[in-house]
């Protein structure tokens, strides 16, 4: 008798394959919120200028309002949306580091700027030299 083959493990085909640290999940969560509120933007709106001014009353004074916007962001928050914003995550990428990028050069000139405006020594590895103390010889 010929032995069957073992099946392997059943592989799941996932839209989003690769597995991201704890702070870009947040990052994509708040993608998925921010889209998901996008979608229920006026029963939001609706049930907050009920809530408006009120304590506990907004309780039962702004039920149908709550009720709309409950069921709108339910019916909103899927898998799909969840999907969506990963995606929009990953095609976001590049941008994200070229503006990190920007970020840094900017604080480096800032420092430059600095360290020459009160004649404090460049720091090790700064590839103009010593600008700051040539003049001061």
């Amino acid at each position: 008798m010929m032995a069957t083959p073992k099946p392997g493990p059943v592989q799941i085909k996932s839209r989003n394959p690769i597995p991201l640290s704890s702070s870009q999940e947040t990052q994509v969560r708040e993608l998925y919120y921010k889209r998901v509120r996008g979608y229920c933007a006026d029963e939001i709106r609706d049930f907050a200028s009920c809530a408006l001014n009120r304590t506990i009353s907004a309780t039962w004074a702004c039920r149908q309002q709550r009720l709309a916007m409950n069921s709108c962001m339910i019916a909103h928050a899927s898998q799909q949306e969840q999907d969506a914003a990963r995606e929009e995550w990953f095609a976001t990428q590049d941008e994200r580091r070229q503006q990190r990028e920007a970020k840094e050069a900017r604080r480096k000139e800032q420092e430059k700027f600095h360290r020459e405006w009160w004649g404090m020594p460049p720091l090790p590895g700064d590839e103009e030299g010593s600008g700051a103390t040539e003049g001061k010889r």
